[in-house]
């Protein structure tokens, strides 16, 4: 099964976001790969899409935050790019405003997280924004740390603008946060395309990559469960899984029911038809391997 590879683009306003995103682009025509972009913007009007060639599928996510207030829109859209362009590769360039980990959540949804792959969360940091960022609200410091926290490659830009010991501080203060992404100082976010390409997020059953950040995973059930159970397992996560969605079938009930999981509260909504028994998973330096096996555990032992 083709599954298309999908960037997250992060970072705070005029951090250099587009102009990555206009590199990448380059790129992926010179290689002949199939593309599609999603762009996000707080207000009714786009104001990047014409960075965007005629020969790139674009869907613009405008009026809201694809975290938050126009989630259902964002799975709409994803759905049909997969089924109409079918792409190799999804560049989705968030908001500012936008926390990767509510990110990631909006475009893993348990109808076809399976068709994608998770490739990495990249942040660009304007290096001269950083510098100045305790003038910044309380908030959109936060926002700022928490773009970096959980970046798979970071880019900081502007460092024609700043003294060797400020760019030396930046490295050592950003690389303090986050010692796990790869680092890059640069102007113009001017990079090896060839080293963001390296990059992978989603859980494989061959890899190991337990020393990341934020991964992902899907479990796909075949059977009904046992609630009491299922509870003793979500009660058992370490509380670096942030988020759980998908359809789960228990043994008492002839269709599935929605689950959400979020800081610890779970929550289940029966559904009326049939869905895929996919669930999704978020989370931080977690072994996805001893989850799988619990949850094949709990598929084993409801069925002995």
């Amino acid at each position: 099964m083709k599954r298309a590879e999908v960037y997250i683009l992060s970072g705070f306003l005029g951090s250099g976001k587009t102009t990555l995103l206009k590199r990448l682009l380059e790129d992926e025509r010179r290689v002949g790969r199939r593309v599609a972009v999603m762009m996000n913007e707080l207000g009714k009007i786009s104001i990047d899409s014409d960075a965007i060639n005629d020969d790139v599928a674009l869907k613009e996510l405008l009026g809201g935050c694809i975290c938050c207030s126009i989630q259902d829109k964002l799975e709409a859209q994803l759905q049909g790019l997969l089924l109409d362009e079918q792409p190799d590769v999804i560049y989705i360039e968030t908001t500012g405003a936008a926390h990767p980990v509510e990110v990631l959540d909006a475009i893993l949804s348990p109808l076809f997280a399976d068709k994608l792959v998770i490739k990495g969360i990249i942040t660009t940091v304007d290096g001269t924004r950083w510098k100045e960022r305790k003038l910044l609200s309380p908030q959109l410091q936060q926002l700022i740390l928490e773009q970096v926290r959980h970046a798979d490659f970071i880019i900081i830009n502007k460092m024609n603008e700043l003294k060797d010991m400020e760019q030396a501080n930046i490295t050592f203060e950003i690389q303090g946060i986050n010692p796990q992404a790869r680092c890059l100082l640069t102007n113009y976010s001017n990079l090896s395309i060839a080293q963001l390409r390296k990059l992978s997020v989603s859980f494989e059953k061959e890899s190991q990559k337990i020393d990341m950040n934020l991964t992902t995973f899907v479990y796909r059930f075949e059977k009904a469960i046992n609630p009491m159970r299922f509870e003793e397992f979500l009660k058992d996560l370490p509380v670096t899984i942030y988020r759980i969605k998908g359809y789960v079938k228990f043994d008492y009930s002839e269709l599935p029911f929605l689950f959400q999981y979020s800081y610890g509260m779970p929550l289940y909504m029966k559904e009326d038809m049939m869905m895929p028994l996919n669930l999704v998973f978020i989370g931080e330096n977690i072994d996805w391997n001893v989850i799988r096996e619990k949850l094949a555990n709990l598929e084993k032992i409801s069925h002995e």
